[in-house]
This record gives C-alpha cells, structure tokens and sequence, in this order.
C-alpha cells in the first residue's frame, strides 16, 4: 500500500486540513477549497450549506472516475450514441421503441431487447448506444460479440476456469450480444449459449443483435430444442424490435463510386 500523506510516514495523525484532505484522498476538494472558502465568506452561508457544497463536488469527481471505469469495462468497440444513429436509413424501424428503451427502465425490471434485421442495418449501433447510456450511468455493463463469448467460455472450459468465466457474463447488469446468428455453433458452443441466458433469465438484461428470424435460430444453435429454450428465455421478458433495409455499408459504397462490394 501506497501511503501519500508525508505526515503518514512522520508516524502520526494529519493534523492540517491539507493534509488531512490529502490523507482522505479528496483531491478535488483540496484544489477547489481556497474558491469555495471565498465563496462561503461573501455569500456567509451556514456551515452545513457549506459541507454540502465541499462534499458535491469530491462526489462529483468520484462519480465520474466510476463513469469512465464502467465505460472501459464494457469492452465497446467503438463508442456509438443515438445522436448519430441515421434514422432514415433503415426502410422501417421502431424508433418510438427505442427511443423509450432509451430511458432504461427496462433495466429496473432485468427486462431487455432483440434487435432483428439484414446485415448493415444499425443493429449494432443501436446496441452499442444502450450499452454506453446504460454505462454511463453507471450500471456496470459488458459487451462481447456472439462467437466472442462462446469462444472464451470453451476455451474456460478447457483450463478449468468456467466458473469464473460464466460469472463474467451472468454479473453484469446488462449484457449486450451483437452478431448472434452470422455463425453457427456447435453443440458445446450452444450449451454454453443457453446457459449465459439461463443465469441471466429473470436477473439481469440482455440486449442482443441477429440477422436470422427466430424460426431460424434452429441452425444456428443445431438443435431446435435448445434455440426453443434461449428463444423462450430471451423473449418472455424482452421487447423484440424488428429493423428493415439494405445495409447501410453498401449504400455508402455505392455513393462512394465503388460497385464491387467484393473489393
């Protein structure tokens, strides 16, 4: 352990407000003090107005550092907002549905969302988006692509570290999986698959992303019995939101002059 404070290492209790700040690690305060001093005396404030306002701002600093953690905790690819989402690219999409779920009430019931729809649509824009509003604040969050997460979890399996590999996906209070359906999994991948949403049933939210329709989850997971029961698990207490359109990746390119997406 790091002690900071020189009177620390003098081996006896700070005894300045400087140093007692610094002891107390309340920094933010520490710099801010001489102002709010000022302040309180012009204004002649009561001692308690006084204490509300030293200690807001030391919880304000806090907060954001937590902010900033959970947001480098979620893992996102890229940091995606709302505010940048293209709504008139897609040819049909809820946005009244998306734009409620923004509130993230959702989150209080450990309800959650399935966005459906063809490659290139915004899918995992409109995930990434509800992963950082919910990360920001401060509900701890995690992203992982589909076949990313299956991976770790066989990989866990092999050097006996499941446990802890499954709790990393079953903690967070909101999980997000973007790209379920663009590989099939075999039936170990698929056990695991079903069990991350059976922790999670009914205990924390899932916002997840596909390109296939549910009567074709059958493939993906190669047992129609197992892909009944995530589907089952996913939908009972999530709102499906179905997105239409050619892929926005495309349509670029062919406003870009290039015809051959094989390029």
């Amino acid at each position: 352990m790091v002690e900071t404070p020189d009177s620390a290492h003098r081996g006896h209790c700070p005894q300045s407000l400087e140093e007692m700040m610094d002891y107390l690690h309340l920094y933010a305060s520490s710099k801010n003090l001489p102002a709010l001093l000022d302040q309180a005396g012009k204004e002649n404030i009561s001692h308690q107005e006084f204490l509300k306002r030293f200690l807001s701002q030391e919880a304000s600093a806090k907060f954001e550092r937590q902010i900033q953690s959970r947001i480098a905790q979620a893992k996102f690819p890229q940091i995606k907002t709302l505010d940048t989402f293209d709504w008139n690219h897609p040819a049909s999409i809820p946005r009244q549905k998306i734009l409620a779920a923004s509130e993230l009430a959702f989150l209080e019931k450990a309800e959650g969302l399935v966005f459906i729809g063809p490659t290139g649509v915004g899918k995992t824009h409109l995930a990434n988006a509800l992963g950082y509003l919910a990360a920001s604040s401060g509900v701890r969050t995690l992203y992982t692509r589909a076949v990313d997460m299956i991976n770790h979890l066989i990989a866990s399996q092999a050097d006996h570290s499941l446990h802890r590999a499954l709790k990393l996906y079953s903690a967070p209070r909101l999980l997000v999986i973007d790209e379920v359906g663009y590989l099939p999994f075999d039936k170990q991948g698929s056990d695991h698959f079903f069990n991350v949403i059976s922790s999670r049933y009914e205990k924390g939210s899932v916002v997840l992303t596909t390109n296939r329709a549910f009567k074709d989850w059958g493939k993906i997971f190669h047992d129609n019995t197992v892909a009944s029961a995530i589907i089952d698990r996913l939908v009972h207490h999530s709102e499906v939101i179905k997105i239409e359109g050619a892929s926005y990746r495309v349509k670029d390119r062919k406003r870009k002059g290039h015809t051959d997406i094989s390029e």
